[in-house]
């Protein structure tokens, strides 16, 4: 049986973002990170302070990974582009696509440096995502005919992969290179969700190799173990929880973003929290985000 935690944590952002996605944590800056997808926008949290700051995009941005002390990288739907932070300026660096009616999803920085990325159809369309390894400018398709990419992380060790479609529901596994990120085998079910409620969407794999995920639907926060054994879920006050990140200076605090997107205004009205930004308040074993080698 698994064990099921009420909320502990606190809203760690007000703004209610129509699509929450993609978080991280810069530790030389203190920073937290996270895009509203489709609101075109990234949002920056400086945490000791708590002084909030809102970008505007020109695209929709989805993950973002830190280069160094001057620059990130953005993945969007019309390429990877370097941002240079002290103003704001986008560098286009690679594309991962052409297909007009993708635009990008859920990616995650392996330990060798190289970056996982994934597109999905604007509206879901059926199969017409992917997953991709991108090492400096070279990209590599790893997975094709993905219709909603989710759960991209790394065991600490980088020799294990996750991912998911959350329209199949199966968290698979597959394992990689430790030296480049690129899968070395088949993939393979972790863990079969198909059968419950709510979708496996964002996730992040801490220090011990446990995965966190945020489950879809289901006001949650979902713990499994490096054997697809699910060990606990934490409950979170919004539906539609859709990624997770470790943040503070010793990465032992959890962030969960999350949405509103496809709610009506009863719904919304039911969800008063949809949206926004939340700290779990449970102690983790976390870890800092690799920076992307160029």
């Amino acid at each position: 049986m698994t064990d099921t935690h009420s909320f502990t944590g606190r809203v760690l952002c007000e703004t209610s973002c129509q699509l929450g996605e993609g978080p991280t944590y810069d530790p030389a800056s203190d920073k937290a990170f996270w895009f509203d997808i489709i609101g075109q926008k990234l949002h920056e949290l400086h945490l000791s302070t708590m002084t909030k700051a809102v970008h505007d995009l020109p695209f929709l941005g989805s993950v973002l990974a830190v280069i160094d002390a001057e620059r990130q990288l953005i993945v969007s739907d019309q390429g990877l582009f370097i941002r240079h932070i002290a103003d704001g300026r986008l560098t286009p660096f690679v594309k991962l696509e052409d297909k007009a009616v993708n635009r990008s999803n859920d990616g995650r920085v392996h330990p060798s440096g190289a970056l996982w990325a994934s597109t999905m159809g604007r509206s879901a369309e059926k199969h017409s995502g992917a997953i991709y390894h991108v090492a400096g400018e070279r990209v590599t398709k790893l997975f094709a005919n993905v219709t909603i990419p989710n759960s991209i992380c790394f065991s600490p060790d980088g020799a294990t992969g996750y991912f998911t479609d959350t329209n199949i529901n199966h968290l698979m596994k597959v394992t990689l290179d430790p030296k480049t990120g690129l899968p070395t085998g088949e993939p393979e079910i972790l863990s079969d969700g198909s059968g419950t409620p709510g979708g496996i969407d964002g996730s992040v794999c801490d220090a011990d190799g446990l995965i966190w995920n945020a489950r879809w639907g289901s006001n949650a926060v979902d713990v499994y173990k490096p054997d697809g054994t699910k060990v606990a879920r934490h409950q979170v006050p919004a539906s539609q929880a859709s990624c997770t990140a470790f943040i503070g200076q010793k990465a032992d605090r959890l962030l969960v973003t999350s949405a509103w997107a496809d709610m009506d205004a009863a719904a919304r009205l039911a969800d008063p929290h949809a949206g926004q930004t939340f700290e779990l308040g449970v102690a983790v074993k976390g870890r800092f985000e690799p920076k992307f080698a160029l």
